[in-house]
């Protein structure tokens, strides 16, 4: 059993030496853990999240990690099952997340790659996808494995691994008591309550835009976003500013610039074909010169954040394959009866044959990459995802246990994979539509081995804390990936058939990043001049010691989305400024990041449930017609009713952007309150 509610907890920190840390649960005792409730509450929660952070991923390039606010909702509902005779151990909760929270990470793989097909119209099958995000989600679990006791239990003291801890803290206040839970479900409910209002009803505008005088096609805005919002929170306010400074650069210099610079030419500008920039609106130079700039400064930062952690990625590679051979000399079966349980993790048997069957898989069915000529290809395909992912879960392991989750440079290292895969496959001539499909799936599996690696980390650390059995939680994890993979491709492809990718509501940021990749080495016809200026971007920022990533970000999205995210960050400075003591602060943080991640949960969630009925209802509509939505009444309503008082013109035009930044208000207010109660 756990410890009693009244009991002192053992403190699960994470500074003490491995062999003076006690979990929070004895290694002697043998609570309830790996149970049909904990996994039905982590697949149902990590569902719903799931589909939150994909549709996040498509709409802002970025994913929150998702274990707090699964383990705080898994907390209430086995409260709710308590009522009813049914009592759960904190074992379950964390195996819950555990669950849970691997959707997540399957989630940021696929939508980083997989929308790049859609918008090369090489759509894939559902089986396709599942088959790419089942395999890079067993990969980076089953290669996390062997690592464990090295980087969770040998590296306690040096490796904080800063959300496993934070969600082992949760778990054990939570163990003795609080409500940490009812900011989660808040945050949901409004969440919900504002797409509802502003993507179901339509009943206000989705974005305020305005123009900036003296400057040539310069405008700023705000994105009516609560999950941004929720995001912003959570990143906070030094990251938000230099991901909204990126974005007023975008919008305030380099769109003026461009506007300025073509004001006088008659002829359009590569990569631009029919119109000269003096036609173009500022959405359509940011659609097509911004976009590259953007996307040279995304690319570099990524690069320059994997080049800088190369010594790290070095001493964990060596380190890892160390460890790993010494296990496999130590031991090649099953665990001793002498070890503890809380030591216990799946054999090297497991791994080895999982890793080949996968490998052998990927290279005889012909689904997995696409349309490659033949088992050769396929086969080679499968090596190179093997050695990538083996290399990258290695790397990604260690670094979150330094910078955490939502700082592991995913992205860089799908575009060093993409860069290498295409290279390879340039050289051996592998230049068409072929090509180009099966270096973007190489890249997914690998994105999304390295991704669940730094969940995995986290979740082992936080079992670790706690007194979990390994070889549970190993199994818990597999058991997320195939769960929630077909549910988060489900999920891509209902929001691409109703919105599609690359559109104003679902710009895939992230997917069109790698397609620009793939394409600049396998046809080499990018604009590199408009690259160039990004990559130049990206260097002065690191010269000028600001994060590249976050700035380049920036430049990449529209500045309305970044504002929303600023607004958040903004918001956490104003609550953590002067507090009346430091453990008000934590206390207020905490408060909001779940308050934010029910946000990002609610809208979420509800944004996929308004995918689902655009889709529904464009198979009714006329081919190419507006696709009506149930319930929908549109924001002409409050223009109507303020001429009606007298107000015409712009003044009645302005109307519903006033009334969408009064609503927005309203939910940053609430937002302060959630943080400051009790």
């Amino acid at each position: 059993m756990s410890n009693p509610p009244d009991a002192p907890p053992t403190s699960p920190t994470a500074g003490a030496p491995p062999a003076e840390h006690t979990p929070y649960v004895s290694p002697a005792q043998s609570p309830r853990e790996f149970t049909l409730k904990a996994v039905a509450a982590g697949v149902a929660f990590g569902i719903c999240f799931g589909a939150a952070n994909a549709y996040l991923g498509l709409q802002a390039g970025l994913t929150i990690s998702t274990s707090i606010p699964v383990a705080v909702m898994t907390v209430a509902a086995f409260r709710l099952l308590r009522r009813l005779g049914r009592r759960g151990t904190i074992l379950e909760a964390n195996l819950s997340q555990t669950v849970g929270s691997a959707s997540s990470s399957v989630a940021s793989g696929v939508i980083f790659t997989l929308p790049a097909l859609f918008m090369w119209n090489l759509a894939p099958e559902l089986l396709q996808m599942t088959l790419l995000a089942m395999a890079g989600g067993l990969l980076g679990v089953l290669f996390m494995i062997p690592l464990r006791r090295y980087l969770i239990e040998k590296e306690h003291g040096n490796l904080p691994y800063p959300e496993g801890t934070a969600c082992a803290e949760v778990l054990v206040a939570s163990e003795v008591g609080g409500a940490r839970a009812r900011n989660v479900f808040l945050g949901l409910a409004a969440g919900m309550g504002f797409k509802f209002l502003f993507g179901w009803l339509r009943a206000l505008p989705e974005q305020i835009k305005v123009p900036v005088p003296g400057l040539l096609k310069a405008e700023v805005g705000v994105k009516m976003s609560a999950a941004l919002f929720g995001v912003g929170y959570i990143l906070g306010p030094r990251v938000a500013s230099i991901m909204v400074a990126g974005g007023l650069m975008s919008s305030l210099v380099i769109i003026p610039g461009i506007a300025y610079w073509g004001a006088a030419r008659a002829e359009p500008f590569f990569p631009e074909t029919e119109l000269a920039i003096a036609q173009m609106s500022a959405g359509q130079i940011w659609n097509r010169y911004v976009r590259y700039i953007g996307a040279g400064a995304v690319a570099a930062a990524g690069l320059i954040t994997l080049v800088r952690s190369i010594p790290v990625m070095a001493a964990s590679f060596r380190l890892g394959t160390a460890q790993l051979k010494a296990r496999l000399g130590a031991q090649a079966g099953a665990e001793p009866q002498a070890v503890p349980r809380t030591r216990r993790d799946l054999s090297l048997r497991v791994v080895g044959v999982g890793v080949i069957a996968l490998a052998v898989a990927m290279a005889a069915l012909p689904q997995v990459f696409g349309p490659l000529p033949s088992t050769a290809v396929r086969l080679a395909a499968a090596v190179l995802v093997v050695v990538c992912a083996f290399f990258f879960v290695t790397v990604a392991a260690r670094i979150v246990g330094l910078v955490g989750v939502t700082s592991n440079p995913t992205s860089g290292m799908t575009i060093a994979s993409l860069l290498g895969t295409s290279s390879v496959f340039l050289l051996m001539g592998w230049t068409d539509t072929a090509g180009k499909t099966a270096a973007l799936t190489v890249g997914c599996v690998v994105a999304i081995a390295a991704s669940i690696a730094g969940d995995t980390s986290q979740d082992l650390k936080t079992g670790f804390l706690l007194g979990a059995t390994p070889r549970r939680q190993q199994i818990g994890e597999l058991l997320g990936v195939l769960t929630s993979a077909t549910f988060v491709c489900l999920t891509v492809l209902l929001l691409d058939r109703a919105y599609g990718f690359g559109s104003p509501e679902l710009p895939a940021p992230q997917a069109t990043l790698m397609k620009l990749v793939i394409e600049g080495v396998l046809e080499a016809r990018l604009p590199w001049v408009l690259v160039g200026i990004g990559v130049g971007i990206a260097v002065a920022a690191e010269l000028a010691r600001l994060p590249s990533l976050p700035l380049a970000v920036g430049v990449y999205l529209p500045v309305s989305t970044m504002a929303t995210v600023f607004a958040g960050g903004l918001l956490r400075w104003l609550l953590e400024r002067r507090p009346p003591s430091q453990e008000e602060r934590l206390r207020r943080r905490e408060q909001g990041v779940l308050f934010g991640s029910g946000l990002v949960g609610g809208e979420g969630v509800l944004g996929v449930l308004v995918a689902g009925v655009v889709f529904w209802q464009s198979l009714k509509a006329a081919p190419g017609g507006d696709v009506p939505i149930p319930l929908e009444i549109g924001h002409a309503w409050i223009e109507r009713g303020a001429e009606a008082v007298g107000w015409t013109g712009a003044a009645a035009a302005a109307v519903p952007q006033l009334g969408a930044a009064v609503v927005f208000i309203i939910l940053a207010l609430a937002f302060a309150r959630c943080c400051r109660s009790r």
